[in-house]
Protein backbone atom coordinates (compact mmCIF):
# COMPACT_ATOMS: atom_id res chain seq x y z
CA UNK A 1 0.00 0.00 0.00
CA UNK A 2 1.02 3.27 -0.88
CA UNK A 3 0.84 6.54 1.30
CA UNK A 4 1.02 10.03 0.34
CA UNK A 5 0.53 12.89 2.24
CA UNK A 6 -1.74 16.20 1.69
CA UNK A 7 -2.63 18.74 3.33
CA UNK A 8 -6.12 21.42 2.88
CA UNK A 9 -6.55 25.06 3.12
CA UNK A 10 -9.28 27.47 2.61
CA UNK A 11 -8.16 30.07 0.20
CA UNK A 12 -8.98 33.85 -0.41
CA UNK A 13 -9.85 33.77 3.04
CA UNK A 14 -8.63 35.14 6.77
CA UNK A 15 -10.92 33.19 8.26
CA UNK A 16 -11.56 29.53 8.87
CA UNK A 17 -14.34 27.52 7.29
CA UNK A 18 -14.45 30.78 4.08
CA UNK A 19 -13.04 31.21 1.05
CA UNK A 20 -12.37 28.28 -1.28
CA UNK A 21 -11.24 24.85 0.00
CA UNK A 22 -8.22 23.11 -1.48
CA UNK A 23 -6.28 19.97 -1.28
CA UNK A 24 -2.81 19.71 -2.14
CA UNK A 25 -0.15 17.00 -2.31
CA UNK A 26 2.92 17.73 -1.68
CA UNK A 27 4.51 14.50 -3.18
CA UNK A 28 2.52 13.19 -6.08
CA UNK A 29 4.97 10.92 -7.22
CA UNK A 30 4.17 7.80 -8.31
CA UNK A 31 0.27 8.36 -8.94
CA UNK A 32 -0.72 7.84 -11.95
CA UNK A 33 -3.60 10.06 -13.86
CA UNK A 34 -6.26 8.33 -13.03
CA UNK A 35 -5.09 8.24 -9.55
CA UNK A 36 -5.07 11.51 -8.97
CA UNK A 37 -8.48 12.41 -10.71
CA UNK A 38 -9.87 9.95 -8.49
CA UNK A 39 -8.52 11.58 -5.53
CA UNK A 40 -9.90 14.63 -7.06
CA UNK A 41 -13.61 13.47 -7.14
CA UNK A 42 -13.08 12.00 -3.73
CA UNK A 43 -12.72 15.22 -2.14
CA UNK A 44 -15.38 16.73 -4.25
CA UNK A 45 -13.26 20.19 -3.74
CA UNK A 46 -13.36 22.74 -6.93
CA UNK A 47 -9.57 22.08 -7.17
CA UNK A 48 -7.34 19.32 -5.63
CA UNK A 49 -3.26 19.93 -6.37
CA UNK A 50 -0.55 17.53 -6.95
CA UNK A 51 3.00 18.56 -6.83
CA UNK A 52 5.76 16.90 -8.44
CA UNK A 53 9.34 17.70 -9.56
CA UNK A 54 9.81 20.50 -11.68
CA UNK A 55 10.99 19.93 -15.69
CA UNK A 56 12.62 23.06 -15.33
CA UNK A 57 15.44 23.28 -11.85
CA UNK A 58 15.08 27.42 -12.19
CA UNK A 59 11.42 26.70 -10.77
CA UNK A 60 10.18 25.34 -8.01
CA UNK A 61 7.82 22.66 -9.01
CA UNK A 62 5.43 21.12 -11.43
CA UNK A 63 1.74 21.50 -10.41
CA UNK A 64 -1.45 19.58 -11.85
CA UNK A 65 -4.83 20.82 -10.94
CA UNK A 66 -7.37 18.92 -11.21
CA UNK A 67 -11.50 19.41 -10.89
CA UNK A 68 -14.11 16.66 -9.96
CA UNK A 69 -13.73 15.56 -13.80
CA UNK A 70 -10.92 17.15 -15.28
CA UNK A 71 -7.07 18.24 -15.27
CA UNK A 72 -7.22 22.36 -15.78
CA UNK A 73 -4.23 24.23 -17.57
CA UNK A 74 -4.65 27.11 -14.89
CA UNK A 75 -6.48 27.81 -11.97
CA UNK A 76 -5.97 30.84 -9.59
CA UNK A 77 -6.74 29.59 -5.79
CA UNK A 78 -4.98 26.20 -6.43
CA UNK A 79 -2.04 28.45 -7.21
CA UNK A 80 -2.07 30.33 -4.50
CA UNK A 81 -3.13 27.80 -1.91
CA UNK A 82 0.07 25.22 -3.39
CA UNK A 83 2.68 28.14 -3.42
CA UNK A 84 1.40 28.93 0.41
CA UNK A 85 2.28 24.71 0.79
CA UNK A 86 5.49 25.18 -0.82
CA UNK A 87 6.66 28.28 1.25
CA UNK A 88 5.75 26.80 4.49
CA UNK A 89 7.69 23.74 3.41
CA UNK A 90 10.60 26.33 2.59
CA UNK A 91 10.83 25.56 -0.66
CA UNK A 92 10.18 29.37 -2.16
CA UNK A 93 13.25 31.34 -3.50
CA UNK A 94 13.03 34.78 -1.32
CA UNK A 95 9.73 34.68 -1.53
CA UNK A 96 8.97 33.53 -4.91
CA UNK A 97 7.38 30.06 -5.86
CA UNK A 98 7.21 29.11 -9.67
CA UNK A 99 4.90 26.53 -10.45
CA UNK A 100 5.03 24.91 -14.01
CA UNK A 101 1.02 24.69 -14.83
CA UNK A 102 0.19 23.46 -19.04
CA UNK A 103 -0.79 27.06 -19.22
CA UNK A 104 2.84 28.25 -18.29
CA UNK A 105 4.80 29.21 -15.66
CA UNK A 106 3.08 30.56 -12.80
CA UNK A 107 4.78 33.09 -10.25
CA UNK A 108 3.58 33.30 -6.84
CA UNK A 109 4.59 36.10 -4.08
CA UNK A 110 4.09 35.13 -1.01
CA UNK A 111 3.01 37.79 1.44
CA UNK A 112 3.77 37.34 5.05
CA UNK A 113 2.46 39.33 8.43
CA UNK A 114 4.21 41.25 11.01
CA UNK A 115 5.61 38.55 13.11
CA UNK A 116 6.91 36.69 9.72
CA UNK A 117 4.21 34.54 9.36
CA UNK A 118 2.75 33.21 5.89
CA UNK A 119 -0.43 35.50 5.34
CA UNK A 120 -1.05 34.73 1.95
CA UNK A 121 0.55 35.89 -1.70
CA UNK A 122 -0.31 37.33 -5.38
CA UNK A 123 -0.60 35.03 -8.09
CA UNK A 124 0.79 36.51 -11.44
CA UNK A 125 -1.29 34.77 -14.49
CA UNK A 126 0.27 32.80 -16.72
CA UNK A 127 -0.23 34.25 -19.96
CA UNK A 128 -1.43 37.92 -21.15
CA UNK A 129 -5.62 38.89 -21.10
CA UNK A 130 -7.01 37.08 -24.33
CA UNK A 131 -10.67 38.29 -25.51
CA UNK A 132 -12.57 35.75 -27.55
CA UNK A 133 -16.06 35.49 -29.19
CA UNK A 134 -19.30 37.31 -27.68
CA UNK A 135 -22.31 35.08 -26.22
CA UNK A 136 -26.00 35.98 -27.03
CA UNK A 137 -27.26 37.54 -24.00
CA UNK A 138 -30.15 35.16 -23.92
CA UNK A 139 -28.12 32.03 -23.53
CA UNK A 140 -25.68 33.56 -20.65
CA UNK A 141 -29.50 34.68 -18.90
CA UNK A 142 -30.68 31.06 -19.64
CA UNK A 143 -27.80 29.73 -17.58
CA UNK A 144 -28.22 31.57 -14.88
CA UNK A 145 -31.95 31.20 -14.69
CA UNK A 146 -32.08 35.25 -15.20
CA UNK A 147 -34.41 37.51 -17.97
CA UNK A 148 -31.75 39.18 -20.47
CA UNK A 149 -33.13 42.29 -19.21
CA UNK A 150 -31.09 41.02 -15.94
CA UNK A 151 -27.89 41.16 -18.20
CA UNK A 152 -26.04 44.33 -18.60
CA UNK A 153 -24.53 45.30 -21.69
CA UNK A 154 -23.36 49.49 -21.25
CA UNK A 155 -19.69 48.39 -20.97
CA UNK A 156 -19.56 45.16 -22.84
CA UNK A 157 -21.51 42.54 -24.34
CA UNK A 158 -20.89 38.64 -22.96
CA UNK A 159 -17.65 37.82 -24.02
CA UNK A 160 -15.31 34.90 -23.22
CA UNK A 161 -12.03 36.43 -21.65
CA UNK A 162 -8.84 33.96 -20.35
CA UNK A 163 -5.62 34.29 -18.83
CA UNK A 164 -5.12 31.13 -18.85
CA UNK A 165 -8.15 29.28 -18.10
CA UNK A 166 -11.67 30.48 -20.20
CA UNK A 167 -14.78 32.09 -18.72
CA UNK A 168 -17.70 33.80 -20.16
CA UNK A 169 -17.96 37.11 -18.40
CA UNK A 170 -21.49 39.24 -18.31
CA UNK A 171 -22.49 42.10 -16.01
CA UNK A 172 -25.81 41.64 -14.43
CA UNK A 173 -27.71 44.00 -12.05
CA UNK A 174 -27.16 43.81 -8.45
CA UNK A 175 -30.66 41.82 -7.68
CA UNK A 176 -30.07 39.39 -10.79
CA UNK A 177 -26.77 38.54 -8.71
CA UNK A 178 -27.95 37.61 -5.74
CA UNK A 179 -30.93 35.32 -7.60
CA UNK A 180 -28.95 33.80 -10.22
CA UNK A 181 -28.85 29.60 -10.12
CA UNK A 182 -27.36 27.67 -12.53
CA UNK A 183 -29.42 26.17 -15.53
CA UNK A 184 -27.50 22.52 -16.36
CA UNK A 185 -29.78 22.02 -19.43
CA UNK A 186 -28.71 25.32 -20.73
CA UNK A 187 -25.40 25.03 -19.79
CA UNK A 188 -25.04 21.71 -21.93
CA UNK A 189 -26.86 23.58 -24.82
CA UNK A 190 -24.12 26.40 -24.42
CA UNK A 191 -21.42 24.14 -24.40
CA UNK A 192 -22.20 21.71 -26.93
CA UNK A 193 -23.53 24.55 -29.87
CA UNK A 194 -18.81 25.06 -29.98
CA UNK A 195 -16.97 22.43 -30.31
CA UNK A 196 -13.89 24.73 -30.06
CA UNK A 197 -15.22 25.00 -26.18
CA UNK A 198 -14.31 21.10 -25.53
CA UNK A 199 -17.25 20.84 -23.54
CA UNK A 200 -16.36 23.57 -21.23
CA UNK A 201 -18.27 26.56 -19.84
CA UNK A 202 -18.41 28.26 -17.38
CA UNK A 203 -19.95 31.51 -16.46
CA UNK A 204 -18.72 34.65 -14.31
CA UNK A 205 -21.07 37.09 -13.27
CA UNK A 206 -20.36 40.32 -11.69
CA UNK A 207 -21.71 43.65 -10.25
CA UNK A 208 -19.51 46.67 -10.37
CA UNK A 209 -19.25 49.78 -8.31
CA UNK A 210 -15.76 51.57 -8.98
CA UNK A 211 -13.24 49.48 -7.81
CA UNK A 212 -15.51 47.38 -5.38
CA UNK A 213 -17.01 43.94 -7.50
CA UNK A 214 -19.33 41.65 -5.76
CA UNK A 215 -19.24 38.14 -8.09
CA UNK A 216 -20.47 34.25 -8.35
CA UNK A 217 -19.28 31.89 -10.84
CA UNK A 218 -20.80 28.53 -11.95
CA UNK A 219 -19.79 25.69 -13.60
CA UNK A 220 -21.67 22.57 -13.21
CA UNK A 221 -20.36 21.17 -16.87
CA UNK A 222 -17.05 20.40 -14.44
CA UNK A 223 -19.04 19.29 -11.42
CA UNK A 224 -19.14 22.91 -9.78
CA UNK A 225 -22.34 24.42 -9.35
CA UNK A 226 -20.74 27.39 -7.90
CA UNK A 227 -17.64 27.98 -6.83
CA UNK A 228 -16.71 30.66 -3.91
CA UNK A 229 -13.49 31.97 -5.03
CA UNK A 230 -12.46 32.18 -8.42
CA UNK A 231 -8.88 33.59 -8.93
CA UNK A 232 -8.47 32.69 -12.75
CA UNK A 233 -11.78 34.36 -13.63
CA UNK A 234 -11.04 37.40 -11.18
CA UNK A 235 -7.65 38.14 -12.62
CA UNK A 236 -8.60 38.54 -16.61
CA UNK A 237 -12.11 40.02 -14.99
CA UNK A 238 -9.34 43.30 -13.98
CA UNK A 239 -7.89 42.88 -17.54
CA UNK A 240 -11.24 42.81 -19.09
CA UNK A 241 -12.20 45.86 -17.06
CA UNK A 242 -8.86 47.59 -17.68
CA UNK A 243 -9.46 47.26 -21.32
CA UNK A 244 -12.11 49.04 -21.60
CA UNK A 245 -10.38 52.17 -20.21
CA UNK A 246 -7.59 54.45 -20.86
CA UNK A 247 -5.61 53.40 -17.71
CA UNK A 248 -2.65 51.89 -17.61
CA UNK A 249 -3.13 49.95 -14.60
CA UNK A 250 -6.22 48.92 -12.60
CA UNK A 251 -6.78 47.55 -9.13
CA UNK A 252 -10.41 45.86 -8.25
CA UNK A 253 -11.55 44.12 -4.33
CA UNK A 254 -13.73 41.57 -5.13
CA UNK A 255 -16.19 39.63 -2.50
CA UNK A 256 -17.10 36.22 -4.05
CA UNK A 257 -19.15 33.20 -2.03
CA UNK A 258 -21.18 35.10 0.13
CA UNK A 259 -23.89 33.45 -1.50
CA UNK A 260 -23.06 30.14 -0.51
CA UNK A 261 -21.77 30.80 2.68
CA UNK A 262 -18.43 31.06 2.10
CA UNK A 263 -17.77 34.56 1.94
CA UNK A 264 -14.13 34.88 0.00
CA UNK A 265 -11.92 38.36 -0.34
CA UNK A 266 -9.49 38.84 -3.59
CA UNK A 267 -7.30 41.39 -5.15
CA UNK A 268 -7.43 41.60 -8.99
CA UNK A 269 -5.42 43.33 -10.85
CA UNK A 270 -4.11 44.56 -14.21
CA UNK A 271 -1.27 46.43 -16.28
CA UNK A 272 -0.45 47.45 -19.73
CA UNK A 273 2.55 45.90 -20.93
CA UNK A 274 4.28 45.03 -24.27
CA UNK A 275 3.11 41.98 -24.40
CA UNK A 276 -0.25 43.02 -23.65
CA UNK A 277 -2.35 43.10 -20.59
CA UNK A 278 -1.49 41.31 -17.37
CA UNK A 279 -2.80 40.20 -14.71
CA UNK A 280 -2.79 38.84 -11.19
CA UNK A 281 -4.87 38.18 -8.24
CA UNK A 282 -4.18 37.86 -4.52
CA UNK A 283 -5.59 37.11 -0.89
CA UNK A 284 -4.91 35.37 2.24
CA UNK A 285 -5.06 31.55 3.00
CA UNK A 286 -5.59 29.59 6.04
CA UNK A 287 -4.46 26.58 6.67
CA UNK A 288 -6.72 23.57 7.80
CA UNK A 289 -6.11 19.68 7.59
CA UNK A 290 -3.06 17.32 7.26
CA UNK A 291 -3.44 13.98 6.44
CA UNK A 292 -2.58 10.46 4.35
CA UNK A 293 -4.23 8.55 1.44
CA UNK A 294 -3.55 4.89 1.30
CA UNK A 295 -3.60 4.07 -2.08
Amino acid sequence: MRSYDFVTLDVFTATRFGGNQLAVFTDARGLSDDEMQSLAAEFNLSETTFVLPPADSANTARMRIFNRRNEMPFAGHPSLGTGHVLAQQRRDDNGVVRLEVPAGVVEVKIERDASGGIQGGTVQAPQPLSLGQEIPVTEVAACANLMPSDVVVTAHSPIVGSAGNPYVFAEVTDAALTRAAPDLGSFQQAAAARASFNGRFSLFLYVRNGTQVRARMFAPLAGTWEDPATGSANAPLAGLLLSLSDDESATFDVTQGVEMGRPSKLSASARRTPDGIRVAVGGDCVPMFEGVARL
